[in-house]
C-alpha cells in the first residue's frame, strides 16, 4: 500500500509505504484535544516507510510525562498528521483526515480508549471496543 497526503495548506507532505499494522478510533481525551473533540481515527503504518517529502513538521512531546507522544502537525494550518508512541515502537500513527484519499482507511479495527467517549462520539456496528488499549 502506499499512501500520500499532507496538511490543508500544502506546507508538508508525507508518503507511506506498507502494509496496515492497525485502523483505529482513539476516543482518549488527548485525542479529543487533538481532533477538535471527535474521536482521532488513525492508520499505523511502517516507521521505516514513512517519509516527509515537502516541508518539516512541528513537533509536541509534553514535557510532564515520563514517556510522551510525539505529536506532528503543520505549523502554518496547524493539520495534525502524525503520533508516534513509545509503546508503538516501530510504528507511525498516521491522522486518517490528512490523507488524500482518506477512504483508503475503510472502517476501524478497533475503537480504543472508550473510557473517554463521549456521548456524541460514534462506533460503528461490529468494531470491537476497549476501555483501555487490549493487551
Amino acid at each position: 500500500m502506499s499512501i500520500e497526503g499532507g496538511c490543508y495548506c500544502g506546507a508538508v507532505r508525507f508518503r507511506a509505504e506498507g502494509t496496515s499494522q492497525i485502523k483505529a478510533q482513539c476516543h482518549c481525551r488527548e485525542c479529543q484535544y487533538i481532533s477538535g473533540g471527535s474521536p482521532n481515527v488513525i492508520m499505523g503504518l511502517p516507521e521505516a516507510g514513512f517519509s516527509y517529502i515537502k516541508g518539516t513538521p512541528k513537533v509536541f512531546r509534553r514535557t510532564d510525562l515520563s514517556q510522551p507522544v510525539t505529536r506532528e502537525f503543520c505549523g502554518d494550518c496547524g493539520t495534525p498528521l502524525t503520533s508516534r508512541a513509545p509503546a508503538l515502537a516501530g510504528m507511525v500513527l498516521v491522522k486518517v483526515g490528512s490523507f488524500d484519499d482518506p477512504s483508503v482507511f475503510g472502517k476501524p479495527d478497533i475503537a480504543v480508549f472508550t473510557i473517554d467517549r463521549q456521548s456524541f462520539h460514534q462506533i460503528p456496528d461490529g468494531v470491537p471496543s476497549f476501555e483501555r488499549m487490549p493487551g
